[in-house]
């Protein structure tokens, strides 16, 4: 009877080990072929001796020397060089524009640059402010560049003319072939000053949203890829990326202009000057205008500079929290599988066991296991198991709720929603964040609130924040966070008013709350985007945010969706 007793623990503390050990794969010393086109100056083209060059070309050298890794760069036809990416014989992109369509065939990684997409046409040509005005004209692209597939994914109804290249698109265009080019807008620049394309302008930018230019590897070869990521990181700390970035792109702006332009347009204002009055006074109006529009242009440029690196230090931010997310992720869901996946099987055998048990205790009397005498054992184990089992259940829902908030979502995506369950989850999210900033948090959700209509990571994202933000106006852990979600029968809207006991905020900086890069916490690292994103994306769902706030009384912040109507098309 005790050799059975005892081959049963043997076998239950089997059942309960689970962990393995992984060993970390070495380096890959073997040569990474990297692929890029030939005909894409200044980022990546072959120079008169037919060898790579160009800015990204110098960024994938200074990336394998820190790394230590041996590549091969290869420069051809973009299409050959993506055939060449899908047949497994080049193993990385150095250059391919992200979007949602691509990142299903492969993996990207953090922008290296950003692509401002522009209207080119020739001078004296119609200007045209927007792609809605090529509408039934020949324009020119780039085949199989990533304005052709923006272009076609929107089924905009324009006769495209495809080329080989950017530079065939303008020399055609310079040609007279079509009247209008859509190119990126720093290419651009370099092939027509570099080819004398003189007869060439730029009509319109920022005509597309702005696109990421990363690094892109096939589906699976995420190794790869996290290499990039911190040579890209170490090049940044170290500087070199924008010593890289200066030699390149630095040689774009406008050149100087030479003395003798200087005297040849000077001759032309100082003779009218001294011939008559008039025309004095009249040239002096115009060239105070040109100055004006000149500074104003001057000014537009640099905002937009401004805005850009904004732009893709947040998209790094963001690709580095989607990668720790996953990785965490992964690392908790696995030994929470191995519990969830062995629970079932550890209760069925302590329930067979109970009958052994029980029949040596008839006949042998009460003993121990584990320095604990039986009976309690039979009473406390089963619950011990219960409560493990609950317990890996709500870590697996929490890591869910992280996944979902930190996942790209697709901005088309949306549906009808529970607030409730949108608010409830943001909660959770930033529990043991709350729990740090105040120790008075109350939340009360109304009943039978009407369903809404939207995006459930981005409502959740907007949620977050504005907790976030209250506890952060928090003086001391005593004050407290109130919630409350409600619905307004009168103007058919779902409520949700967020309310601290903080230190408010002055009349002159609540109107700018909703402003891009406005922020009252600068010391402390704020971007002034949160709130800014926040308005955007409740503006995007037919909602209306609001501030009601003084100095010394706290802050309440009331938003408010349209409740979804019944028959409608959201509510289908």
């Amino acid at each position: 009877m005790l050799t059975r007793i005892l081959l049963l623990l043997i076998f239950f503390g089997l059942m309960l080990s689970g962990a393995h050990a992984e060993q970390a794969p070495g380096r890959d010393l073997r040569v990474i072929v990297v692929g890029g086109n030939s005909n894409y100056p200044p980022y990546q083209f072959l120079d008169k001796n037919g060898q790579p060059a160009g800015y990204i070309v110098d960024l994938t050298r200074a990336i394998a020397r820190v790394m230590g890794l041996q590549v091969e760069i290869r420069l051809d036809d973009f299409g050959k060089i993506l055939k060449g990416l899908d047949s497994g014989d080049i193993d990385i992109l150095e250059g391919l524009s992200y979007s949602e369509a691509r990142a299903k065939e492969y993996d990207f990684s953090t922008p290296h640059s950003i692509i401002v997409q522009a209207i080119f046409a020739r001078k004296g040509t119609p200007a045209v402010k927007s792609l809605e005005e090529l509408k039934g004209k020949k324009v020119l692209v780039h085949r199989g560049g990533g304005m052709q597939s923006y272009l076609q994914e929107r089924h905009y109804d324009l006769n495209l003319v495809l080329t080989d290249s950017p530079r065939d698109t303008l020399q055609h265009l310079a040609a007279g072939q079509c009247d209008y080019a859509v190119v990126a807008l720093l290419p651009a620049m370099h092939i027509i000053r570099e080819d004398k394309l003189t007869n060439l302008v730029p009509v319109a930018t920022n005509v597309a949203p702005q696109r990421y230019y990363c690094y892109a590897v096939k589906k699976g070869n995420a190794e790869l890829v996290a290499q990039m990521n911190e040579g890209l990181s170490i090049l940044k700390k170290t500087g070199e990326f924008n010593q890289i970035y200066d030699k390149w792109i630095g040689v774009l702006e406008p050149q100087r202009t030479s003395w003798v332009t200087v005297a040849k347009y000077a001759a032309l204002v100082v003779i009218p000057l001294f011939l008559i009055l008039a025309a004095t006074v009249l040239w002096s109006y115009s060239l105070r205008r040109q100055v004006a529009q000149r500074t104003e242009s001057l000014s537009n440029a640099l905002a937009e500079l401004q805005r850009n690196q904004q732009q893709l230090v947040q998209a790094d931010k963001m690709a580095a929290l989607g990668i720790l997310v996953s990785g965490v992720a992964h690392e908790i869901n696995n030994p929470t599988g191995i519990i969830l996946m062995n629970m079932p099987t550890l209760k069925k055998i302590f329930r067979d066991a109970e009958r052994i048990l029980d029949r040596y205790q008839e006949e042998e009397g009460d003993f121990a296991l584990g320095g604990i005498r039986y009976q309690r054992v039979r009473q406390e184990v089963p619950l011990i198991l219960d409560e493990i089992q609950d317990g890996a259940q709500r870590i697996k829902k929490t890591v869910d709720d992280l996944k979902n908030f930190a996942r790209k979502d697709d901005e088309a995506r949306k549906e009808l929603l529970d607030f409730n369950h949108v608010v409830q989850t943001a909660v959770r999210l930033v529990d043991v964040a709350t729990r740090k900033l105040t120790n008075n948090f109350s939340a009360s959700y109304g009943e039978r609130l009407p369903k809404v209509f939207g995006n459930e990571q981005r409502l959740e994202q907007v949620v977050v924040n504005l907790v976030m933000n209250a506890g952060q106006a928090l003086p001391d852990p005593t004050r407290g966070i109130s919630l409350r979600t409600s619905h307004d029968a009168g103007s058919g809207r779902v409520m949700l008013t967020v309310h601290d006991e903080g230190t408010g905020i002055s009349p002159e900086h609540l109107k700018h709350l909703t402003d891009p890069f406005f922020t009252t916490k600068r010391e402390n690292g704020g971007t002034g985007l949160g709130l800014s994103i926040s308005a955007n994306i409740i503006k995007d769902h037919g909602g209306e945010i609001s501030f009601d706030s003084s100095p010394g009384k706290g802050t309440t912040v009331t938003l408010a969706l349209p409740a979804a109507v019944a028959g409608s098309e959201h509510g289908q």
